[in-house]
């Protein structure tokens, strides 16, 4: 039941994966063909990302007390239907069936659905693994939850590439179809239980974000999505600014993403799987190989080695992502698992919240500059593990 409950989990996040990449792909240039502007498509994902920040924790305890299956569901229902709800403002305003002046509303409402409800997937999926496994597998399991979500956004722009000729809608339907296709998957293989411990609990024994075993996690994460949305956000900007007179620079940019995400996907499995390193390590060498891809960016504008820097990057995330959640995982105790996978993904979308706020104009004075900055970031994380006692507790 848990192997089979794991891989409907893996492909839930995977079908995620799918529709989030491709949203953010084809979404922003049809509502700028329609007549939104770019601030305006730009906030359609800010606000989501707002929203997810704040349900994110919540959606974690409420799986400790309602159950890991039934918030996991409840998140794909939220993340299916979000795809249907921005496609069709999209398509009833190209078909002039429906007036301008309510797309960009429409738009928010139809992302505000995963942002309020898609959030509640990801802390309920790495709430159950962690029900589920022992310690001394918790990285490596984290490490394929997150392999199978990196797998569905290199997949989604792919599959979505082909589905959108035969519609622009396709794609969106397909996409959520599989997300209810995953919804029974998990219905049908996972048993609804809440955290047996966390259900004899009150609420008095409520981790807060604010502990030593909490927040030295959130502090890492929150540097490392800023870091990370800030470089995705300006790679087509950075490609066209930087290197004009490459050919097909759509296609360049395309195969930079898609080289960040499959080094990422290589290093989780060599370096959780094939050849495990402890968690400390994996922490101390991504933030590392992260910061020396920011310098390298920064130093030497060219095209061969930015695309080697970018390899670096996607090494150096592959280690830290996976290490931040099983640490963390690592830390607790079995009633606040699901707690604390909440406060986690409550700060994964930090940093596209802050990217156009902090990042965007340091871009805007000078590129480089912007580099140097995560360079800096990543700098001050390896300073923060080296002393942070935390961090040497659960290896």
């Amino acid at each position: 039941m848990h192997k089979s409950g794991s891989k409907w989990l893996k492909f839930g996040l995977f079908t995620v994966g799918l529709g989030q990449s491709f949203v953010f792909v084809i979404v922003p240039p049809l509502a700028r063909e329609l007549g939104l502007s770019e601030i305006q498509a730009s906030s359609v994902f800010a606000l989501s990302a707002i929203g997810w920040a704040l349900t994110s924790a919540a959606w974690g305890r409420a799986s400790d007390k309602y159950g890991r299956r039934n918030i996991a569901i409840l998140g794909l229902f939220g993340y299916s239907a979000s795809l249907i709800a921005m496609i069709t403002p999209l398509f009833l305003v190209e078909k002039n069936i429906l007036d301008l002046v309510f797309l960009f509303p429409l738009l928010v409402f139809g992302r505000m659905l995963n942002g309020l409800l898609g959030s509640a997937t990801r802390p309920a999926s790495f709430a159950y693994v962690a029900d589920t496994s022992s310690k001394d597998k918790r990285t490596v399991k984290f490490a394929r939850l997150e392999s199978s979500f990196l797998i569905g956004t290199v997949a989604g722009p792919l599959i979505g590439g082909f589905l959108i000729l035969i519609s622009k809608e396709t794609p969106f339907y397909i996409f959520s179809f599989l997300g209810l296709v995953a919804s029974v998957g998990i219905y049908r293989n996972i048993e609804n239980k809440p955290s047996s411990v966390a259900s004899n609990q009150n609420n008095s024994s409520k981790v807060s974000w604010k502990s030593n075993t909490v927040w030295p996690f959130l502090f890492l994460a929150s540097i490392s999505s800023l870091c990370l949305a800030s470089l995705i956000q300006t790679i087509g900007f950075y490609l066209f600014d930087t290197f004009p007179n490459i050919d097909d620079l759509p296609v360049v940019i395309s195969m930079t993403f898609a080289l960040l995400s499959i080094s990422t996907i290589v290093s989780q499995y060599l370096f959780t799987d094939a050849f495990p390193l402890t968690n400390n390590k994996l922490l101390i060498y991504g933030v590392l190989l992260l910061c020396f891809s920011y310098i390298v960016m920064a130093f030497y504008p060219k095209i061969s080695v930015y695309y080697l820097a970018i390899i670096v990057n996607g090494l150096g995330g592959g280690l830290l992502r996976p290490a931040i959640s099983s640490s963390l995982s690592l830390a607790q105790s079995p009633e606040h698992q699901g707690s604390v996978a909440g406060y986690l993904g409550s700060v994964y979308p930090i940093g596209h919240i802050l990217t156009p706020i902090l990042a965007m104009p340091i871009y805007a004075y000078n590129p480089a500059y912007l580099y140097y900055f995560s360079s800096f970031l990543c700098f001050i994380c390896f300073l923060f593990i080296m002393t942070h006692a935390v961090f040497k507790q659960n290896n």
